[in-house]
């Protein structure tokens, strides 16, 4: 049983690294393995060329910066957390350039992520947390996944390096999350439940 944490910040050791730190030995101490993967700062935008879809690759052409061996991990695990500092008002461009190109790849397709266990957090300074929050929530939800929570919104704060840890609730949530996800983990994987069948969308748009 594994969950994968994708840290979207470009900094090595800034306050997103942190707070999946606590995150990491609450999982750990469930029974559960945790990894971070952090794609950096020169990731790629997807372009939308679909080719990951049309060819059911699971991969991306754009092979040069990681984000495939992300997408393989995520394949992978049983449990993804999605987590981002806020940069003006919404998620990291480097964490949207991994998103897009891992739902799309991943999950427009062939579903590789339905039913695996999701969670989000987000770091930042001041204003536009819940909005990111939700964002990161929103691609979950669209891939099928199975979503956990804490008890309150996964937004803590903290501006420069270290500052996040004196946000006492922030770092409780970030830590019930943790606990939660790997509860759930844990169930699904005893669970004799089938899973729900799922199959390719229907993809429509406004004008077909």
């Amino acid at each position: 049983m594994k969950i994968v944490a994708i840290n979207g910040s470009p900094r090595k050791n800034g306050n997103t690294a942190q707070l999946l730190e606590a995150v990491h030995k609450e999982v750990e101490a469930a029974g559960v393995e945790f990894e971070v993967l952090q794609p950096g700062p020169n990731v790629h935008p997807c372009m939308a060329c679909y080719h990951c879809m049309d060819t059911g690759s699971l991969r991306c052409v754009r092979d040069d910066d990681g984000v495939n061996d992300i997408i393989a991990a995520c394949i992978q695990a049983d449990g993804i957390l999605l987590a981002s500092p806020v940069y003006h008002g919404g998620i990291a461009g480097g964490m949207k350039c991994v998103i897009d190109r891992l739902m799309l790849s991943a999950g427009c397709g062939d579903n590789q992520l339905h039913h695996k266990v999701g969670g989000a957090l987000c770091t930042l300074r001041r204003s536009g947390g819940v909005e990111t929050y939700h964002q990161l929530l929103a691609a979950m939800d669209a891939m099928e996944m199975v979503l956990v929570t804490s008890d309150y919104w996964g937004v803590v704060h903290g501006a420069d390096p270290g500052e996040v840890l004196q946000d006492t609730e922030g770092m409780e949530v970030a830590a019930k999350l943790g606990r939660n996800m790997a509860w759930m983990v844990k169930t699904l994987h005893e669970s004799k439940v089938p899973v729900p069948k799922t199959g390719h969308r229907t993809m429509t748009n406004f004008i077909r």
